[in-house]
């Protein structure tokens, strides 16, 4: 190797060496890289918390399921489970005589007489989580929005900012079940 082609190759890995002593304490104090967007993309207001049974957790469980059949990101399993803990507590309500909400049914509380599907189709959680994110899907930019905002877009409830009180028990939920 002739002598300028060796102070080149010394010289730049002295460069390397000597830049990974300086980065490599700040790099082992900065923080993981995490390659999947946070779901969780800002808790508004005081949040509500709710104990789940087994129904409720099997319920939470089909809809990230269905989230995972759509193709779709953790952070529209957060949005489908907080807006089905505030229409229905994560229960799968069929018709409730005197106290239904108009012909209301199911996790997200879909009407028939709105076109969500039928009885039977919006009581079956994976379609009416499907039928859900298919509406998410049509916001645009749903992903970067706060949660109440983007269910709200898709459910278009009488009381709009309900769905913030549920974001971090749904985000809580999502992390414990995205991967069982």
């Amino acid at each position: 190797m002739n002598t300028m082609l060796r102070k080149s190759v010394l010289g730049i890995a002295g460069l390397a060496f000597t830049g990974g002593i300086f980065a490599g304490p700040v790099a082992a104090h900065a923080e993981p890289v995490n390659s999947t967007k946070p779901v969780a993309v800002s808790v508004q207001g005081a949040q509500s918390k709710i104990d789940l049974n087994d129904e409720q957790t099997a319920n939470a469980k089909a809809i990230i399921a269905a989230t995972k059949k759509a193709g779709l990101p953790e952070r529209a399993a957060v949005i489908s489970i907080a807006t089905s803990l505030q229409e229905s507590k994560l229960e799968n309500l069929g018709h409730l005589g005197d106290a239904n909400d108009h012909d209301s049914l199911g996790l997200f509380q879909q009407r028939p007489t709105s076109g969500w599907g039928t009885p039977e189709q919006i009581t079956n959680p994976e379609y009416s989580t499907l039928a859900f994110l298919k509406g998410l899907k049509q916001v645009d930019g749903w992903q970067d929005m706060p949660l109440t905002e983007a269910a709200q877009t898709v459910q278009v409830s009488a009381y709009p900012d309900a769905y913030a009180q549920w974001e971090q028990q749904a985000t809580d939920i999502v992390h414990q079940h995205w991967n069982s």
